[in-house]
């Protein structure tokens, strides 16, 4: 059972990666395929996790720590989106300050 659920979050990391290098042109779709990242990756912490013995503490500890990051990423959303009109990548220039 553990070897197939590992297989899924393989292909869901697998996915996840895909769905980021292909859906780059706007911002909300790049913060959600980095969020199904991290899910995948809490997931993968709680099976490994799980399947040692080891402590939760640290599946705990990712989570805290992606929630801040979501938390991050739709304020720089909606700054962004507050200055430049429009959450589409190929609007904003990353040289000027």
């Amino acid at each position: 059972m553990t070897s197939h659920l590992m297989i899924a979050v393989v292909f869901g990391l697998f996915a996840g990666l895909f769905s980021f290098v292909m859906n780059y042109s706007h911002f909300l779709s790049s913060l959600l395929s980095l969020e199904f990242l991290a899910l995948m990756v809490y997931w993968w912490l709680g099976l490994v996790l799980t399947g040692s013995g080891g402590d939760l503490f640290l599946n705990l500890f990712y989570l805290c720590v992606s929630v801040c990051e979501g938390s991050l990423g739709l304020s720089l959303l909606v700054k962004s989106v507050h200055s430049h009109g429009s959450d589409r990548m190929k609007s904003y220039s990353f040289m000027s300050c």
